[in-house]
């Protein structure tokens, strides 16, 4: 496409296919998503082997998972200035290569601190990846075909964790844990070579590097410690908030302090700096701004719902971690279907619609979630799952294509790195919240439950002297078919409470999504489309 004839906004020489096919770029890229996004769905469901394992507490082993987390949040912040700095595929391929090696690493660890601390610097080759990926996709195809791009894409975070927990389920009943780290070895190994041998680093990025580095690098020291300490210390409180007893504890009010004051003082020094570790400029920039917010708001949603979904059907519905998982799977296969679509109608429509689309369809999955019964069947759930995840395509894929609109090319790693932050740190205090929700509200029901189960409740008295007799008259004495009523109360109680609680989390879903709707409609700016172009409106 000559540079008369390129649609605004975008600049071929930043092309990393080079000439070849741009959809063999997509296709490479996806493949170091779908290892990630893979581990992260598989070491969930293996910490109680894992625990077992290693002699150690399942409390203890959570810190799998949280110090992987935490390495993600440090790193996702600076990684557009990396890039920029060490080379977008350069850099890419040192994530892909650490993540592969401390995969390698994890699954030969001897004991839980040094799993720990393979965790750590696997988090931080696995948060590097998400920026590069985006940018190189945001720069590789002309905005018509952008939705197109980031559906494929999509396809491989989708795919991964529907089959990750049945995968890592089967993994763990049949092998050992060691293999959830171990499958990484050759996915990363094929990542490599095709990256090395598929995308380019176009000439004007590495001009600009050069450039950079002749002007002297200045290393933003202080704003890449305060962005690690505030993101880091976040992630440890929304973490471990729930199981530390919140400001009952020491340690989370001290690392709610250090995420709070390191916050104040980086974004006055960030906004004084000519090249800042993190360019929070363009969150003043409404287009992406808008589109920073409402992928928080999306990764919290979608996040907790990821997470309560197999806990609620291991928990109260004893299913195993394999058998939650394919009831999961439907949802994985609709957005697999609907992916493709929304790729192709994204381009056709303002993006403004279809996030709406999207937020409706999650608005009314969410609320239908709160049909739950005691007696659910398997085919509920998969139903459930599909009606959730079916809407998702209308967000994601229009969500980034409104977020690079218009935003100097120069700027993709920054904006990708921005848009990274707002999926996983709203995950984060959406699994964090919806924890809260599901424990305050089983004890309130609880409680409340428990107040008709008295003596004095003509209705509680009539059935337990039912329910004792029905013990009796399978060979228990008076004593104990009394005890074993009561206790089958208490075991009710409890399931009920606890159906009540994630009813009431699907309820803080749904009116967390019904809310989006009419702040996109007003605060998302229409695009002009002409012949499948879609240019920044103003």
């Amino acid at each position: 496409m000559s540079e008369r004839t390129q649609p605004a906004g975008w600049d071929a020489s930043r092309s990393a296919a080079g000439d070849r096919n741009p959809w063999l770029v997509a296709i490479v890229v996806s493949i170091a998503t779908f290892m990630v996004v893979l581990d992260t769905a598989i070491a969930n469901v293996s910490l109680r082997y894992i625990a077992g394992s290693l002699a150690a507490s399942v409390d203890e082993s959570t810190w799998v998972v949280s110090t992987y987390l935490i390495a993600n949040a440090v790193i996702l912040p600076a990684s557009g200035w990396l890039s920029n700095v060490v080379g977008r595929k350069r850099f890419y391929m040192i994530c892909v290569a650490l993540f592969t090696v401390s995969s390698l690493l994890c699954g030969l660890a001897p004991n839980l601190s040094a799993l720990i601390f393979f965790r750590i610097l696997q988090g931080l080759g696995g948060g590097g990846m998400p920026t590069s990926e985006q940018a190189i996709l945001a720069d590789t195809f002309p905005p018509q075909q952008r939705g197109q791009a980031f559906a494929l894409y999509g396809i491989a975070v989708i795919v991964a964790p529907t089959v990750g927990p049945t995968l890592g389920g089967w993994i763990t009943d049949n092998f050992s844990w060691h293999w959830i780290f171990f499958i990484n070895v050759p996915i990363g190994l094929v990542s490599l070579g095709l990256v090395h041998w598929l995308v380019d680093e176009p000439e004007t990025l590495e001009r600009e590097r050069r450039e950079r580095l002749a002007r002297g690098l200045k290393v933003d020291w202080v704003g890449f410690a305060l962005i690690a300490i505030s993101l880091g210390s976040l992630e440890v409180v929304l973490d471990r908030g729930q199981i530390d007893d919140w400001f009952g504890s020491s340690t989370i009010i001290l690392f709610t302090a250090l995420a709070a004051i390191s916050l104040l003082i980086f974004i006055p020094w960030e906004l004084k700096q000519e090249e800042p570790i993190v360019e929070i400029r363009l969150l003043f920039h409404r287009q992406f701004g808008m589109s920073f917010f409402v992928m928080l708001m999306i990764g919290a949603i979608l996040f907790s719902s990821n997470q309560i979904m197999p806990q609620l059907l291991q928990t109260v519905f004893p299913y195993t971690a394999m058998l939650s998982g394919l009831a999961m799977m439907p949802g994985g296969l609709a957005m697999l279907v609907i992916m493709p679509i929304a790729g192709q109608v994204t381009g056709r429509f303002q993006p403004k619609y279809l996030m709406t689309l999207g937020l409706l369809g999650l608005t009314l999955s969410m609320w239908y979630s709160t049909t739950l019964t005691p007696d659910a069947s398997f085919s509920y759930f998969g139903w459930v799952r599909v009606f959730q995840t079916v809407g998702l395509p209308f967000l994601f894929i229009p969500i980034n294509t409104v977020a690079y609109n218009g935003l100097p090319a120069n700027q993709t790693n920054q904006a990708s790195a921005l848009m990274n932050v707002a999926r996983n740190l709203g995950g984060s205090i959406g699994i964090s919240l919806a924890n809260v929700v599901l424990t305050r509200r089983t004890q309130f029901h609880q409680s409340r439950l428990a107040e008709n189960t008295t003596p004095a409740s003509p209705v509680f008295k009539s059935t337990l002297q039912q329910v004792t007799k029905y013990f009796m008259q399978h060979g228990s004495s008076a004593g104990d078919a009394h005890g074993q009523a009561m206790g089958l109360f208490g075991q009710l109680i409890r399931t009920q409470a606890t159906i009540l609680a994630y009813i009431d989390v699907f309820h803080v879903c749904a009116i967390a999504a019904g809310m989006m709707i009419p702040l996109v409609l007003l605060l998302v700016r229409r695009v002009q489309i002409q012949r499948g172009v879609a240019a920044a409106g103003h």
